[in-house]
């Protein structure tokens, strides 16, 4: 049986599960004129519907039930509705039942029969119980959410310490860098003026010697040294001219026919050893804004790399295309590959596996990359070969 009576405003509500049809009316007339909202149900099914609808803040709960015992109702009370605090309600005072009953979930135990007066007494105190604990379960969430929120903002935090630290060791890095392309830029400078003058004394006296040689042999081998000489002099006139020029930057280069140009400087290696070019242009590249001759230096200086890697021959790949309105350049060797201890170390000026290398090829191609907004890496390198990509943002 299911009876609701007449909801009272903000009053507590309880659902009162009892066999007893007496034991429910006489406490629902009692809980209603002290101010609460009392619902009936002669079994504990009814009752768990009634739970079910009206969430009550209290469940006052016969311990000898038909069908379904007071204990077992209580448990099923307190694991789906935990707001609802439940009183039980029992004609059996022992000490066992009662601490049966606390441990399964009770929040009070009332013997029957009953005073009026101590069962409200006791019911409001269960209630200003349930109020704390529930403040307290919000109060834990709470603080729990503040825990996970704080845990965030430290793990935010860290990240970006992590990514304003990398961010200044690479700065440090380039400013590194940038002094020593500037210590290279006086030094070379400097050295072209004064490589000159001994050069100047052994073309000299080579023609000198030309004006009494006799035999052709000698006279072949002088006209050797002689052009050799032209070749390091002009070598010397390209590095002070560049050192002293401003730059012819334009915003229509093509860098397919920069790249063109740059590999036929190299046709007379890449002859005799042999070595074949594989040419993939996926389309005509959008221009990009740089200095061509600046970028003729970057890929003359990968194409040189790469033919020393294939002294015995190989092949020389070279792709082109758009990606993400930005023009990429491919440029792979079939070489051994740079040793894994060498590769985190090939961009930092000076350094140089070579016998007769500067080490200032790679980080100057790399430098002016940057310069133009774009960007310099080693794709991938293993045993069969390494391949360069650079990237340039397009002009459209």
């Amino acid at each position: 049986m299911l009876t609701d009576h007449a909801p009272c405003s903000k009053a507590a509500s309880v659902v009162i599960i009892d066999d007893d049809k007496n034991i429910l009316e006489l406490t629902s007339l009692i809980l209603s004129k002290n101010g609460f909202q009392p619902y009936i149900a002669s079994s504990a099914l009814d009752g768990f519907e009634l739970v079910s609808l009206h969430n009550p803040e209290l469940v006052l709960l016969d311990y000898m039930m038909p069908e379904i015992d007071g204990l077992s109702a209580l448990q099923h009370i307190r694991t789906r509705f935990h707001d609802t605090y439940v009183v039980m309600l029992t004609g059996k005072g022992s000490e066992e039942v009662a601490v049966e009953l606390m441990k399964n979930g009770a929040s009070e135990y009332i013997l029957k029969p009953f005073n009026n007066r101590n069962l409200i007494e006791r019911l409001q105190n269960v209630l200003r119980i349930r109020e704390i604990e529930i403040h307290n379960r919000e109060l834990q969430k709470q603080q729990e959410h503040l825990l996970f929120e704080i845990e965030q903002w430290n793990l935010e935090l860290q990240k970006r310490v992590r990514e304003k630290s990398e961010a200044l060791q690479n700065a440090q890095e380039e400013i590194v860098q940038s002094e020593k392309l500037a210590a290279l830029g006086y030094l070379s400078a400097g050295m072209a003026h004064e490589i000159r003058n001994p050069l100047n004394s052994i073309s000299l006296f080579i023609q000198l010697m030309r004006q009494t040689a006799t035999e052709p042999d000698q006279i072949e081998y002088q006209a050797k040294i002689l052009k050799e000489v032209d070749r390091i002099d002009s070598i010397i006139r390209k590095l002070l001219d560049s050192s002293r020029r401003t730059r012819a930057i334009s915003s229509n280069v093509q860098i397919d026919q920069v790249i063109d140009s740059a590999i036929e400087a190299f046709a007379p290696q890449i002859e005799t050893r042999k070595i074949q070019i594989d040419r993939r242009y996926h389309c005509i590249p959008p221009p990009i804004t740089a200095d061509p001759c600046e970028l003729e230096q970057i890929f003359t200086n990968l194409f040189l790399n790469a033919i020393d890697a294939m002294a015995r021959g190989g092949q020389l790949s070279i792709e082109v295309f758009e990606s993400s309105g930005r023009v990429v350049a491919r440029i792979g060797d079939s070489g051994n590959g740079i040793a894994e201890d060498v590769l985190p170390k090939i961009f930092e000026p000076f350094f140089s596996t070579k016998s007769r290398g500067t080490g200032m090829g790679l980080p100057v191609a790399q430098r002016i990359a940057r310069m133009y907004e774009g960007s310099m890496e080693v794709e991938s390198s293993t045993s069969e070969g390494t391949t360069f990509r650079l990237e340039f943002p397009a002009n459209r």
